[in-house]
């Protein structure tokens, strides 16, 4: 009983506080970002040095059919964790896979693992298609058990025991005039607490509070996904990060 009054109060006020807010503009960029990535090379990043590289001042993640990805694999940065945080960064790929930017997330090195850099957590969908509902900027947990946690377009609440509410705020017309197909596109991640927002070009597009707390993730590492399968491409530039208390 308490923990449905409990869940009801969250989801209530998460709701309410939704509904007052009313803005779906990603907020001001803090002049005070850090800038985590160069330009240059890789420096305080590590990955697979077969499939990542710098090329022309970005972030190159690559597959071919001759040099494949055993398995999901990630470049992991060294220079700190995720906590409560605004990341902002523009990728592009194409459409043939997907890609990924892990964030309170941790490094696998124990067990069966495929690659050295396997990475579980909380991910921020990368793709290059505009039809919902398979498009970047979903959150979803990745080696985890709750698949995709909150589509793009939904504001969602769950639960301790794993149930969710979700509301609708963004159709699939919105989206497809958002996004920039085969093109650079901006993201904004906040994350304070259980609450994560996600902004593609400006605009909220995915907002979920994680209220189960045997899942919840509240810390942990920074990484960007390459995608076993298909040959791909993702690339990532402009990278920076605002740590909060």
């Amino acid at each position: 009983m308490t923990r449905c009054l409990t869940f009801l109060v969250l989801t209530l006020f998460a709701f309410n506080a939704f509904a007052k807010d009313g803005s779906q503009s990603a907020p001001a960029e803090p002049s005070d970002m850090e800038s985590i990535f160069n330009g240059k090379d890789l420096d305080a990043w590590d990955g697979d040095p077969r499939l990542w590289s710098v090329k022309d001042g970005v972030i190159h993640g690559e597959t071919t059919d001759d040099t494949k990805a055993n398995g999901n694999t990630f470049l992991i940065w060294q220079g700190g964790r995720t906590k409560n945080f605004e990341l902002r960064l523009s990728f592009r790929c194409n459409a043939t896979n997907n890609s990924g930017i892990q964030y309170r997330s941790k490094h696998i090195t124990d067990g069966k693992v495929r690659n050295k850099w396997v990475v579980r957590g909380y991910q921020h969908e990368i793709r290059n298609q505009n039809e919902l509902p398979s498009v970047a900027g979903f959150i979803y947990d990745e080696g985890g058990k709750r698949g995709r946690m909150s589509l793009v377009g939904e504001k969602t609440v769950w639960s301790a025991e794993g149930k969710k509410i979700v509301e609708k705020f963004l159709d699939a017309d919105d989206y497809k005039q958002l996004f920039k197909l085969d093109d650079w596109n901006d993201v904004v991640i906040i994350a304070k607490g259980n609450h994560l927002q996600h902004y593609l070009n400006n605009r909220l597009i995915m907002d979920c509070t994680d209220g189960q707390p045997e899942r919840a993730l509240l810390d942990g590492i920074l990484a960007l996904q390459l995608h076993a399968g298909k040959p791909m491409f993702a690339e990532f530039k402009n990278v920076r990060i605002k740590h909060y208390e």
